[in-house]
């Protein structure tokens, strides 16, 4: 029986392509780039409407209950205006320097949710 060692090289050199491609063709994209929300609608942004869904699908699953991650209460009004007025809701959700980044080990809020958090504080933080 022949021995053939070219084949070696070649087998070689097509699985470490392959290898290649499967590392380089694995990225992070954003969701919000590539698929941009055109309907972000900020014009009337209200604490039920607007802001609380906000919180209830990004934040309440850890900052609400009866036992509610570092003693933040973000399930009714009155919690989350308590973080409003201390500056710590903002601080968490824009990341900015010196505050614990929300959502704890996940990306920062998308543009929209963020645009209207801002709106909604800068008005006041009002009940409505």
């Amino acid at each position: 029986m022949k021995n053939n060692n070219r084949a070696y090289p070649i087998l070689f050199t097509i699985s470490l392509v392959v290898i290649m491609n499967l590392f380089t063709s694995c990225y992070y994209d954003k969701e919000e780039i590539l698929y941009p929300d055109t309907t972000c609608d900020t014009s009337v942004v209200k604490y039920s409407t607007a802001i609380l869904p906000v919180l209830s699908s990004n934040c309440i699953s850890c900052h609400g209950g009866s036992t509610p991650s570092a003693a933040i209460n973000l399930s009714n009004y009155a919690g989350v205006k308590q973080q409003v007025d201390n500056g710590r809701l903002w601080g968490a959700v824009s990341h900015s320097a010196n505050y614990s980044p929300m959502p704890k080990n996940g990306g920062q809020l998308n543009t929209c949710n963020l645009a209207k958090l801002r709106i909604w504080i800068a008005a006041g933080a009002l009940n409505n």
